[in-house]
């Protein structure tokens, strides 16, 4: 029987400099596809805080300092919090090998084999546990729905899917998401769709339970969801019916209606207040592309001409006006069960501040966030399909048109404008996380910055 290890009263000293765990995670940790800042060196690492969970399992939560391009402000860059759970074990079992970090040999934890316990099934039974009873724990704070009763003995399974986050099912009747990059303050995944679940929209699961942490700054941790078993996401479907030479128009314009309703449930459930998106959307997202076009030089022949973009935004009609909204929303953000489309993953662009993702903005940013998406979608197979991409757009803001009552396709400049931005995030992300997956927003600048849209 594979034996775990009680946190020994020493424990925190092996996060001293240069230590043998430290040396470890400093390792591993830019290995792991959560890890935001992969195209610059981690410089530094130390605890924020360390919590043992139950005997062989640690919660600690990093700072991971790293050397890189300064912000548009002309400050180094601060660095991240990681959440980490860590099994400490003498022997670790065979079956457990992908969950491996490695084995310390001298310190207060030498002779231990250290892992990812999420990936860890008694772990993670552990953790539900956890969830099933509200209460504290050292900084931590296990909340949930008094409503719902979450039964016990739920078999956990680790979701493959690429993504910025740590996700586990629960007998295929729970989704715990596991927040990776930690910023202070309540994460929208938590408070959007339990703002919504009060207004009754149904196109969001609802909140069961979830965790947080009170030191060294309050920020949400987790959150446990309602899993739907049969569903498929948007980003699977609309590949499948490229793959069969099919149409997604139908598809494509009950989502636009499913985004609308969200929309019209989010103003009501959180109404805008002082801090909405003023006059400086054009001057901000002038700054992020020339940031952008800093650190990609492929970039830089395209800033005049998308420049023009957000010069147009400054004096066009500005549209609906700024309220909460998705933040990060594409087709790998919605699911489909039988007929019905639902929108998940509230947390919004993990790259941006958790106080700026919380901003009301307008919502034409979702829009132009899912249009940029088909196009991605229509690239992924050769010969590419702009065709496919342009019916499935007009489809889509034809259904949002039908249910929101104002038309995305009628505010030219403001989604030229919004649908640049998003292209500018596109190319950063790619370059620092997926280099051959540059041309494909390349492409969508060089149309923006052309030909205008």
């Amino acid at each position: 029987m594979t034996k775990t290890a009680p946190l020994r009263p020493s424990t925190a000293s092996a996060f001293r400099s240069g230590g043998p765990l430290v040396a470890l995670l400093r390792e591993w940790l830019p290995r792991q596809r959560w890890f935001a800042g992969k195209d610059r060196p981690l410089t530094e690492l130390r605890m924020l805080s360390m919590t043992e969970l139950y005997p062989g399992c640690l919660h600690l939560l990093v700072h991971a300092g790293q050397s890189g391009v300064p912000t548009p402000g002309g400050t180094p860059p601060a660095g991240d919090c990681y959440q980490l759970l860590l099994g400490l074990q003498e022997h670790l079992s065979p079956r457990l090998r992908r969950a491996l970090i490695g084995r310390v040999e001298d310190g207060p934890l030498a002779g231990l084999t250290v892992h990812d316990a999420l990936q860890d099934p008694r772990s993670a039974q552990l953790l539900l546990e956890r969830m099933r009873h509200p209460g504290t724990l050292g900084p931590l704070c296990f909340e949930s729905d008094p409503s719902v009763s979450l039964p016990a003995g739920l078999a956990p399974r680790l979701l493959e899917a690429e993504q910025s986050n740590t996700s586990l099912v629960y007998g295929d009747a729970y989704i715990l998401k596991i927040f990776r990059r930690i910023q202070p303050g309540v994460n929208p995944d938590l408070e959007v769709p339990v703002a919504l679940a009060g207004q009754g929209c149904g196109r969001v699961p609802a909140p069961v339970a979830w965790f947080r942490t009170t030191h060294p700054q309050e920020a949400t941790l987790g959150v446990l969801q309602p899993f739907l078993p049969d569903a498929a996401d948007g980003w699977t479907l609309a590949l499948q019916a490229l793959a069969r030479g099919e149409d997604f128009t139908s598809e494509a314009e009950e989502l636009g209606r499913a985004t609308a309703d969200v929309h019209l449930a989010l103003a009501a459930a959180l109404p805008a207040g002082p801090d909405a998106e003023d006059g400086r959307t054009a001057a901000a997202m002038t700054e992020r592309l020339e940031a952008a076009a800093h650190h990609v030089p492929a970039l830089r022949p395209f800033v005049p001409g998308l420049t023009t973009a957000f010069v147009s935004l400054a004096v066009c009609d500005q549209g609906p006006p700024a309220q909460r909204i998705h933040g990060d929303l594409h087709l790998g953000q919605v699911l489909r069960a039988g007929r019905d489309w639902f929108v998940i993953d509230f947390e919004g662009e993990p790259s941006r501040p958790l106080a700026e993702r919380r901003l009301a903005h307008s919502p034409v940013r979702d829009i132009a966030g899912m249009l940029r998406s088909f196009d991605y979608a229509a690239r992924q197979r050769r010969p590419w399909r702009p065709e496919w991409a342009r019916r499935c757009r007009e489809a889509y803001c034809a259904g949002y048109a039908a249910r929101a009552g104002w038309d995305p396709r009628k505010k030219h400049a403001l989604l030229r404008a919004y649908e640049t931005d998003r292209a500018v995030y596109e190319v950063l992300y790619e370059a620092r996380n997926r280099p051959d997956w540059l041309p494909v927003p390349m492409a969508a600048i060089e149309r923006l910055a052309v030909r205008g849209g």
